[in-house]
């Protein structure tokens, strides 16, 4: 039966093969389940009830895209999006974490919508592919900074505003973990990132007096009480609003579409014409654990690069990703260890990603300033302002601006005059505040 359902024989694998694809790309992504509760927790959201809701975000995702799309790809709450939620909605906007959740939820809307009728590609080229780059790269510079931040190499200072930060053990540590995580990755060794998280923790158990053992080793999952259904929309059906939700559907579409894009061509699952006729189904169970996370109590959803890792092991259908998220629920158990690591421990995946996030400003042509200066704005505020959408906003209005100012009236899609011209009203009105 799961040979027919999943179409193994015609994909040429076999269940032991799905199996140890499944594995291989648990490994190489089960960082999230430590680093995203440490990160949303900073907005005062219980720690328990993360560990909790980032595993059933990963299962239900994994489990919907796999059996929806039968595909080897795997979801989880996506690095750089809970990062956007924590330090710029929350902790820079004001927002409340609860509001916070209205805003994923509302970009899960508006993501099913948009794939339903089939708009993502319209969207997506009305952008200018700087822009869609300068997007995803200056998340990667802001993860980074703030994985620098938790491992405490740089502190504020108020007569430069950064500096570098003093000797602690929690920085020694965080530095230890990021050399020998970036060592295993240059040696290809599998799960490096989640190795460099574990060798962090258990270094804090011997030298950092503030890291304790846990109580016990293996327990009943965290209640997700906490957090589970305290989305706030009412509140955030105002204008004001409107930036942030465009911004989490905008980051989450274009993660998506690459990571879809990138992970099917590794499994031969893109036709001779070019045509992957799943995409459509992926993007649809993105959309929907996306706009389901914000439910559960967790930032959006995305699929994971990592995935093509399970790829290269052999993986090639939806049992994969069915496996996959086994591993993610049976973590779920081991919620006293998640618990206790540390935030330094965490910084050196934050840093990690971030410098691939950071890869593809290579295809930029920066001779021209009409379309670089909008590329430094997005990249250097998103960093500099701690706001994903505050770098977004002056990214588009300044290539509006400029388009304008240079006569390229024709270059200016309709969608962007629209995106445009919103960014430039968010900006005006920031700036009064």
């Amino acid at each position: 039966m799961l040979a027919n359902f999943f179409k193994l024989k015609e994909r040429k694998t076999n269940v032991k093969q799905e199996f140890m694809g499944g594995l291989v790309t648990f490994l190489t992504m089960a960082y999230i389940i430590f680093v995203n509760p440490n990160v949303l927790s900073e907005t005062g959201m219980d720690k328990g009830a993360l560990i909790s809701v980032t595993c059933i975000a990963a299962v239900i995702g994994t489990l919907v895209v796999g059996f929806w799309a039968n595909v080897p790809f795997a979801m989880a709450p996506g690095m750089g999006l809970n990062a956007m939620f924590t330090y710029t909605l929350v902790l820079t906007q004001g927002a409340t974490w609860q509001q916070a959740l209205g805003v994923v939820f509302l970009s899960g809307v508006v993501f099913i919508i948009i794939s339903v009728l089939g708009l993502r590609h319209k969207i997506i080229d009305a952008i200018p592919e700087p822009l869609r780059i300068a997007i995803g790269s200056g998340i990667g510079l802001f993860i980074a900074f703030i994985g620098f931040k938790n491992m405490g190499l740089i502190v504020a200072n108020p007569a430069t505003l950064i500096g570098l930060g003093g000797f602690s053990p929690g920085l020694v540590i965080g530095l230890i973990g990021f050399l020998a995580t970036i060592l295993l990755e240059i040696y290809r060794v599998k799960g490096s990132i989640l190795i460099g998280i574990l060798l962090s923790t258990f270094l804090g158990f011997i030298f950092d007096p503030a890291v304790g053992l846990p109580d016990q080793v293996v327990s009943l999952p965290p209640s997700i009480m906490p957090v589970l259904g305290k989305l706030d929309v009412l509140s955030i059906l105002k204008i004001s609003f409107i930036i942030p939700i465009f911004s989490f559907l905008f980051v989450n579409l274009f993660d998506s579409i690459g990571t879809a894009l990138a992970c099917s061509m590794e499994a031969g699952l893109v036709k001779a014409d070019g045509k992957m006729p799943h995409i459509k189904k992926v993007l649809e169970a993105d959309a929907f654990t996306t706009m389901l996370s914000g439910i559960l109590g967790t930032s959006s959803t995305v699929t994971y690069i990592e995935s093509a890792a399970g790829i290269a092991n052999g993986a090639r259908t939806g049992l994969s990703s069915v496996f996959t998220a086994l591993f993610f629920l049976f973590a779920m158990f081991f919620a006293p260890i998640i618990g206790i690591v540390p935030a330094y421990a965490t910084a050196p995946a934050l840093i990690l990603v971030g410098i691939y996030m950071v890869k593809h400003l290579v295809r930029i042509d920066f001779s021209q300033l009409y379309l670089s200066v909008p590329v430094f704005f997005t990249l250097i505020l998103m960093p500099l302002t701690y706001s994903i959408s505050s770098g977004i906003a002056f990214g588009f209005g300044t290539y509006l601006i400029l388009c304008v100012g240079t006569g390229r009236f024709r270059e200016i899609h309709p969608i962007m005059w629209f995106i445009g011209s919103l960014s430039i009203f968010e900006i005006v009105v920031s700036l009064l505040r």
